[in-house]
């Protein structure tokens, strides 16, 4: 059972490995998206159709007509990852040896729908994958097995879920031999270290220039793609040469892709240099030079770019 891209690399070892025989694959409706709203089938959908594999589609988990036919496969092991419902008591109970799960954080840490966003939001160095018996909680069943990885200064959200991905999968194909044979057995998770990482919405990409540069930019690389990291440029008043206002300032909406950490020191979201190696902004503490950004309704560019075609001069203000 999987809907998101994560879950394709779990449902791919599980088809190309001898031993397993996968009944069908669970995944949540089409749904419409993108400017035309056109109905696109989820990452999982895609690639079982490739596998020539059953599909099944319930709007909801809780279905009863949905339950029946999943009983009807007498399934003897569930794999849930990134399905994006919670599973009533009925399916946690309907197979011989439980329903495990993928999750990619090291459980109890980071329970919860973004666990890969908020360990990279909050500067963690290292994160992993949990395999876990399910329970009727979110994310509190007893762990089977994890695996540790660091997160590179680097690392962004897309290459930090590619790489959890592909060690979940690979944790997944080792764990279950030995817990279906009774080898591994299921500890319960500590009460010590809990904490959730709740579903991102999109006023979490707006900067905060109080914040240090370091959690500013750790935002920013939790946030690509989406929502991202933006800001508003507000452009300078136009007076007359009276003084009278002729054209209130216009909110920019900017949003940044790529920035680096600068040892210099101004007012939270002032620009303190432009130049063709990037955009210097104050924060907190410390500086953010931002390399790659994009104008809302524009395209991504670098700096030098958009300094190309933009006028942007030290002493302006990025606001929230």
């Amino acid at each position: 059972m999987g809907t998101a891209e994560l879950s394709c690399a779990s449902l791919e070892k599980l088809a190309g490995t001898q031993g397993f025989q996968i009944a069908a694959v669970v995944t949540q409706p089409d749904r419409p998206k993108g400017r035309d709203l056109r109905e696109q089938s989820s990452p999982v959908r895609m690639l079982a159709l490739q596998l020539g594999l059953p599909v099944l589609q319930p709007d909801r988990a809780r279905d009863e007509k949905f339950i029946a036919e999943l009983r009807g496969l007498q399934p003897e092991l569930i794999v849930v990852a990134a399905y994006g419902q919670i599973l009533p008591q009925s399916i946690l109970d309907l197979p011989r040896h439980a329903c495990l799960n993928v999750h990619t954080s090291l459980l109890p840490a980071y329970r919860g729908a973004a666990p890969i966003q908020w360990a990279i939001a909050n500067g963690d160095t290292e994160t992993g994958v949990t395999i876990m018996k399910m329970d009727a909680g979110l994310d509190t069943g007893p762990i089977l097995a994890q695996r540790r990885t660091p997160i590179q200064p680097e690392d962004d959200s897309p290459a930090l879920h590619d790489r959890l991905a592909q060690l979940g999968a690979e944790l997944l194909l080792q764990t279950i031999p030995d817990y279906i044979t009774g080898k591994l057995q299921p500890h319960l998770q500590p009460a010590k270290g809990a904490s959730r990482a709740p579903k991102i919405k999109k006023e979490d990409g707006h900067i905060d220039w109080n914040l240090s540069v370091q959690t500013i930019r750790n935002r920013l690389r939790a946030f690509t793609p989406w929502p991202g990291a933006f800001t508003n440029l507000r452009s300078a008043e136009h007076r007359s040469a009276s003084g009278a206002v002729l054209r209130a300032p216009k909110p920019h909406l900017l949003k940044i892709w790529k920035a680096g950490i600068v040892e210099k020191s101004g007012a939270p979201g002032e620009v303190l240099s432009v130049d063709k190696n990037g955009i210097i902004v104050g924060c907190g503490q410390g500086a953010l030079r931002i390399l790659e950004l994009q104008l809302e309704g524009g395209r991504r560019m670098s700096a030098a770019e958009f300094l190309a075609g933009h006028l942007l001069k030290a002493g302006e203000k990025f606001e929230k």
